[in-house]
């Protein structure tokens, strides 16, 4: 079996700790309060979230893994529009005039609990690079 097909057959769940690691560590960059941590991870229950950061492990359901997918691809994206780490990571919370974000900031259309908005945005910063 091949690398990639090894790869392919792994059940989601396999990437439980990788994806929570950069997701713990994208939370503390961006200075994510707990409320909005677990809003973003899709809500789960409080002792399910307190498990996942203190160890930093477990099997993430697909939705979960999609978020923290996108949320990476999000912080990605903005170390790349912004050479200062620190206004790539303030963009977040900052009043946006752009018509999707209609005057709120990308954080507070993040927080809306729909991982279709946490699409939106990262859909929003892929034109902005171009």
């Amino acid at each position: 079996m091949s690398a990639h097909q090894s790869i392919a057959a792994s059940p989601a769940g396999a990437y439980g700790g990788p994806a929570l690691r950069g997701f713990f560590r994208l939370a503390e960059l961006w200075g994510l309060r707990i409320t909005e941590q677990r809003k973003l991870l899709g809500d789960p229950p409080e002792s399910t979230f307190y498990k996942w950061k203190r160890q930093q492990e477990g099997s993430l359901g697909r939705d979960t893994l999609e978020r923290i997918s996108y949320l990476l691809g999000i912080w990605k994206d903005l170390q790349i529009l912004f050479p200062d780490p620190a206004q790539a990571d303030g963009w977040l919370r900052r009043p946006n005039a752009a018509p999707l974000f209609g005057g709120r900031s990308a954080l507070q259309r993040m927080l809306s609990g729909n991982v279709a908005d946490l699409f939106v945005v990262r859909q929003y910063l892929d034109a902005q690079r171009g």
